[in-house]
This record gives structure tokens, sequence and C-alpha cells, in this order.
């Protein structure tokens, strides 16, 4: 299983993930609401301005404080020893 660090010590399972995306256009808000309401809410930002929305196969929605790019960059490195490459 290959994880994702997501910043400040935190990771997510990459085979979960379902979108990467920037929290600024109403609709993502509008998920980011729904989730808090609904408990489903992950804030792993600590405090820090949210940079980027990760929405999961679990109805789960992280809030990250690094930016798409960088979680883009760190999706595409080399996975780990005796751990499988999908494509």
């Amino acid at each position: 299983m290959k994880l994702i660090n997501i910043g400040f010590g935190s990771m997510v399972a990459a085979q979960r993930v379902l979108a990467i995306v920037e929290p600024d256009s109403a609709p993502i808000k509008r998920i980011v609401q729904e989730a808090k309401e609904r408990s489903m809410l992950i804030d792993a930002s600590y405090g820090r301005k949210t940079k980027t929305v990760l929405v999961m196969d679990t109805d789960h929605v992280i809030l990250s404080g690094l930016t798409p790019d960088v979680l883009e960059a760190r999706w595409k490195e080399k996975p780990e020893p005796g751990e499988d490459i999908q494509l």
C-alpha cells in the first residue's frame, strides 16, 4: 500500500484518493461544508491555510496545507522497495 505524505506528518492511502482539488470553487466549498456536517471532514492542515482538498472513496474529505502540485509530485514519487508499480 502506497502512502502519500499530505503534510505535517499526515499520510493517506494513495489508492483511496478520488480527487485532489483546490478549495476555492463554490462546489468544493459545498463538499467541505457537507462533509463537516456529516462528521466526515478531516482537517490535516494543522491551522494553516487550506490549499488542497482530498476527496476519498470512503466519503471522507481531507484538508491539507500543501498545494495540489506538491501532492501530485509526491503521488508520482518512486514506489517503496518491494511495492508493486501500478499504471
